[in-house]
C-alpha cells in the first residue's frame, strides 16, 4: 500500500508501526483514539494545528 496524506491514520500504524513514535512526537495520541479508524493524516495533522509537510516528511511519505 502506498501511504500519502490522504491515508488514514489507522492504515499508517497498519503499514508502518514504527510511526507511533513520529506521532508522539508532534504530540497526536493517534494510537488509541477512536477516530483515527476513518481519520486521514491530512485531517488530522489540520485537527492538531501541525505542518502537513513537516508531518509527511517525518513520516516518510507523500504529500
Amino acid at each position: 500500500m502506498v501511504l500519502t496524506a490522504d491515508s488514514t491514520i489507522y492504515d499508517l500504524l497498519q503499514e508502518k508501526p514504527e510511526s507511533t513514535a513520529i506521532l508522539f512526537k508532534f504530540g497526536m495520541g493517534c494510537v488509541g483514539c477512536s477516530i483515527a479508524k476513518g481519520e486521514s493524516i491530512k485531517e488530522a495533522a489540520a485537527a492538531h494545528g501541525i505542518p502537513l509537510d513537516e508531518l509527511v516528511s517525518a513520516l516518510g511519505i507523500a504529500q
